[in-house]
């Protein structure tokens, strides 16, 4: 597939994955990109999965016409991504490998000490001929030793994950873009939206008119559209007004309570999404509750606690930063209720989250008076959309220079240690606003 003139597509696609990164389910595949550069220079961005090393080299071959590689760029080691690397080199042995320091190091681990290396770091260059590679170190997104790059000529980014998407390329994903962008963005990069927003900051300086990621099409067109949302998803503001309803329920009867609060919020105009934890996909839930501004946790009592797949999605939601959202709470306990402090406690410590004071307890199925007790908390989740949005206290930013972790505080500790690269203080830099 031709890119521009110059840019040729050569990734595959995966039908015969059930589990992405052995966890996301996947019903419409994956894809795997490369893309090769043909210019004076021969550059080719990234290999594949090692399921399909054979298949990307022939449409490498097929790409090349009989010329060799000049050099094969690293933007990620993860081995979906660099599965084909050592094959290449078998091949091609000529080929320079270019990618940062960190990258090497991991290549280390993963193939051993193969090809002729050649490190680069932030806003450097590579000419090709015609075609001029700007790199860009994106750490953290969302693997440390991630490089993006910009072709000047043609105006493409070769993003790297970043803009990914599950789903292989030959099947048309009938939900759009967005949908398994944001599953995929918020099951895999979310916890690093602080790294996301710094790129993005450096992104807004070039002159962009394609986007090539690792996974998924290649984007074109109106580009502000995808970065909006990556925006959106990154500063952990909501992408649009509605209510994620999530239940756990044993014998039926805290199901009936979330539907019932789904039904009058959807009769007050508000869009809901109702999500049976134990039986759909847990990351499906994670990215609704991303995606809309207020969340409802309804959990039956279960070992003096909380349901056991309603802890696991809490715990999803912050290991993933969630923030700036309404929480309400519903439980249900025949002799001792405990799910609701139990889950208030779960989300203790993420900032920028009201809680709502109206719990609604029912003591095993309801009664009229529970039922309102739901409609008194609907209309308090429905008054959400009438209040101001609360300011966000302005806080000062740290970023390590090691790996890219950032720091938000008053004040940088003069003990702390980062918890990706396990360096000290003294390797942070302050950010500017």
């Amino acid at each position: 597939m031709e890119i521009t003139k110059d840019i040729r597509y050569i990734g595959v696609n995966d039908h015969e994955i059930d589990l992405f990164e052995g966890q996301y389910e996947v019903p419409l595949g994956m894809a795997y990109n490369s893309y090769v550069i043909l210019d004076e220079k021969v550059a080719v961005m990234d290999t594949v999965d090692g399921e399909f090393i054979q298949e990307w080299l022939e449409n490498l071959e097929a790409a090349l016409g009989g010329r060799t590689p000049d050099y094969l760029i690293i933007h990620h080691m993860e081995p979906d991504h660099s599965a084909g690397i050592t094959a290449l080199l078998a091949r091609y042995p000529d080929t320079i490998l270019v990618g940062s320091q960190k990258a090497f190091a991991f290549l280390d681990q993963f193939y051993g000490p193969v090809g002729t290396r050649r490190p680069v770091k932030n806003g450097q260059e590579l000419c090709l001929g015609a075609h001029t590679l700007t790199f860009l170190t994106a750490p953290m997104v969302h693997w440390p030793e991630v490089l993006m790059s910009c072709d000047k000529k043609d105006r493409v980014l070769f993003s790297a994950d970043a803009f990914g998407k599950f789903g292989a390329n030959d099947v048309e994903d009938p939900e759009g873009w967005a949908c398994e962008a944001r599953r995929y963005y918020f099951g895999i990069v979310g916890k690093f939206g602080g790294q996301v927003q710094r790129v993005l900051g450096a992104l807004s300086g070039l002159d962009i008119a394609t986007i090539c990621p690792l996974h998924g099409p290649v984007l074109t067109g109106d580009l502000g559209y995808y970065l909006d949302l990556y925006d959106k998803w990154s500063s952990y503001t909501p992408e649009e007004p509605g209510v994620a309803v999530a239940y756990t329920s044993v014998y039926g009867h805290t199901r009936a309570a979330a539907e019932l609060l789904g039904s009058l919020l959807e009769a007050g105009g508000v869009k809901v999404a109702l999500m049976d934890l134990a039986r759909e996909d847990i990351y499906e839930c994670v990215e609704d509750a991303f995606r809309y501004d207020r969340l409802v946790l309804a959990s039956t009592t279960y070992n003096g606690g909380v349901f056991p797949v309603m802890r696991e999605f809490i715990e999803h939601l912050t290991e993933r930063g969630y923030q700036n959202r309404t929480v309400a709470f519903l439980e249900n306990g025949t002799w001792a209720p405990m799910a609701a402090k139990t889950m208030r406690g779960l989300l203790e410590g993420m900032k920028d989250l009201r809680l709502l004071e109206e719990t609604v307890t029912i003591r095993s199925a309801m009664t009229e008076t529970d039922e309102k007790a739901i409609a008194a908390l609907a209309e308090a989740l429905l008054g959400k959309t009438e209040e101001p949005e609360p300011e966000a206290p302005v806080l000062r930013r740290w970023v390590c220079t090691v790996c890219g972790y950032v720091y938000e505080g008053e004040r940088l500790p003069e003990d702390f240690t980062c918890p990706l690269c396990m360096q000290d203080a003294s390797v942070f830099e302050p950010m500017e606003d």
